[in-house]
């Protein structure tokens, strides 16, 4: 027999690899067909911000046409569009002050009590059940401070909260890129926080861009800490655009660890499309539902 030199065999698996590129992409050419239904597996959405170069009736329509029927950090002045279509709200905001002036800081929990305890019947009005929260910057902070100072504020709204059966979910956000100084930006704070509040009707908003940037490990940490997490935001790391193969997340793996925790709640797109096309970046959105769609 002829014996293959090491030249040889490298020579044979790079030419596999070419062979082999169209199908080992995130999603593939069927996928995106016109008429691809979703699995049902996950409950997509899309965050409003990302596509706000539509008008919230545009975006509907486009939520429809790819075939899902959610958007997220929609507030109760858009509602009644989401509605006129059939959309929901799946994760709801307007109740914080900002991203920065947040649950850790006392002098802002008169405000907040008061924009919550609105929020929360207006939520349940609608017929929805998530609302979003902010630990806010430190400023100096320490965490155990923090902690202590969030678990007083957020017990003042969560009886109002688990009687109007509303989920009351803080977002972990990274503190390396976009929101120095922000307190909630390690998974295992938020957990600490999930525990000692003690309610069912609060949990963290984990966000897999933000804590790839902070943390890593996402995979090993959804899964660890799945009772503490109540709802996703995708985005591809590093820049926060398309999750697909040009970075450094593979989201069809992530998207079955979310699934194989028993999740049934919203994964939502939050990544910034590129571009000055608005058809292209349509399609951005509709290619990164189907890479989510496992």
């Amino acid at each position: 027999m002829k014996k293959t030199t090491r030249r040889e065999a490298l020579k044979h698996l790079a030419l596999a690899s070419i062979a082999m590129t169209g199908s080992s992409s995130f999603i593939s050419a069927e996928n995106m067909d016109e008429h691809y239904k979703l699995k049902g597996r996950i409950h997509h959405s899309v965050c409003r911000w990302t596509y706000n170069f539509l008008s919230v009736e545009e975006l509907c329509q486009v939520v429809k046409k790819i075939g899902f029927a959610a958007i997220d950090l929609v507030g109760p002045k858009d509602w009644p569009t989401l509605q006129q279509h059939g959309i929901f709200s799946s994760m709801c905001n307007g109740a914080e002050i900002n991203l920065v002036d947040g649950w850790n800081h006392p002098e802002f929990h008169s405000t907040l009590i008061k924009n919550y305890t609105e929020h929360i019947q207006l939520v349940a009005k609608a017929g929805y059940k998530n609302l979003i929260c902010f630990s806010g910057s430190r400023r100096g902070m320490d965490d155990e401070t923090g902690l202590k100072n969030c678990e007083e504020g957020l017990k003042k709204i969560l009886g109002l909260a688990e009687k109007n059966n509303v989920m009351i979910q803080m977002e972990l956000l990274n503190s390396k890129v976009d929101h120095k100084d922000y307190m909630c930006d390690r998974s295992s704070w938020g957990a600490e926080l999930v525990k000692r509040i003690g309610s069912p009707n609060f949990k963290l908003l984990y966000d897999i861009y933000h804590m790839q940037i902070d943390e890593g490990d996402v995979i090993r940490t959804i899964k660890d800490n799945q009772q503490y997490f109540g709802h996703y935001h995708t985005g591809g790391v590093p820049g926060r655009h398309i999750i697909d193969e040009s970075q450094e997340l593979y989201y069809p793996a992530i998207m079955n660890a979310i699934l194989e925790t028993g999740f049934t709640d919203y994964v939502a797109q939050e990544f910034i499309p590129t571009g000055n096309d608005n058809d292209e970046k349509v399609k951005q959105l509709k290619k990164a539902v189907h890479i989510c769609d496992v």
